[in-house]
């Protein structure tokens, strides 16, 4: 018997499942929205500290994933789409995910107060406290507003790192967390159709399950006219300008039409529609996000060129 040939397998397997455990998938969205944050901040930090903030922020949404797992368990259990996670299928125990989300935590919270500033820790713990105890625990099984307040420990990110760069809470950074907050009800809600007969097996009150795909349909479409306005108003911020308004515009010109497309008859499968209008809302965010920076870089580096609004005042 090969005792050491078994080790590596079982190692590699055990990371694996603790990689799993931290929702990468949320964790790299919330990575790359802080990301953003951190960049177009003023006052700048050296590119070490900036990844040393980004390494802390990454650390607390994966914790926050690991706690929500280790609540959701018997939820993801009942569920198609989340049955395959480490806790169903009892490659880790409750107890060691509740141990490694609360160690991710206290750790991502002290180090970033340390290296940063401690509203800039504050925030993140409250993140993490809101995702767990507010939508997982209080929300997520007594509300069909459920994703909606609890879109807001998703929409925290790009503002802790924008008050870990300054030290300061403005408008900008705000306002981009409104944007995240209105932009996940129409992403989760387009998955929550396809997906509406896992969440009435699990008994989780969304909006699909108990109002129908119509009414969800028209929500929809409302958030998403309320993120282009929010949209616009970013754009006329100081990192927005002119170009990232035309940019931001033609992103917004398709999320709406795709909203509007919902209502219209399935021919190619059912909720076919929505499955493009989920994966569209993701490529979106990044875009956004994306065109922000870029926007901010010609600022810097294109003097000749008319990236902000002219002075009216």
């Amino acid at each position: 018997m090969n005792t050491l040939g078994n080790v590596e397998p079982i190692v590699k397997s055990s990371l694996k499942d603790l990689y799993a455990l931290l929702k990468p998938r949320v964790m790299w969205l919330a990575v790359f929205t802080a990301a953003v944050g951190i960049t177009i901040a003023p006052n700048q930090n050296s590119l070490f500290l900036s990844l040393i903030i980004l390494l802390c922020i990454s650390i607390g949404a994966g914790a926050a994933g690991a706690l929500n797992m280790w609540w959701d368990k018997e939820i993801d259990n009942l569920m198609e789409r989340t049955s395959g996670r480490p806790l169903p299928n009892e490659k880790i125990s409750s107890d060691d995910a509740f141990v490694f989300g609360v160690s991710l935590s206290m750790f991502s919270v002290m180090f970033l107060g340390l290296v940063s500033n401690w509203l800039a820790a504050f925030l993140l713990g409250v993140t993490i406290f809101f995702y767990l105890v507010i939508y997982s625990i209080f929300l997520k099984k007594t509300t069909p507003q459920n994703i909606v307040i609890g879109g807001a420990a998703g929409a925290m990110p790009p503002l802790i790192g924008w008050v870990a760069t300054t030290g300061t809470i403005s408008a900008e950074p705000l306002l981009l967390f409104v944007f995240i907050f209105f932009w996940t009800p129409p992403h989760f809600w387009s998955l929550a159709i396809i997906t509406k007969d896992d969440y009435a097996k699990a008994n989780i009150p969304m909006f699909p399950v108990l109002y129908g795909v119509e009414k969800t349909r028209k929500l929809i479409l409302l958030y998403s006219v309320i993120l282009t306005v929010c949209s616009q108003i970013i754009a006329f911020t100081e990192i927005g300008g002119p170009v990232f308004f035309l940019l931001s515009n033609v992103l917004n010109a398709v999320l709406l039409v795709s909203a509007l497309r919902l209502f219209s008859v399935h021919k190619n499968g059912k909720y076919e529609r929505e499955k493009r209008f989920f994966k569209y809302t993701i490529l979106y965010l990044f875009l956004y996000f994306g065109f922000l920076v870029i926007s901010n870089f010609l600022k810097i580096f294109s003097a000749d060129i008319p990236l902000t609004w002219p002075n009216l005042f």
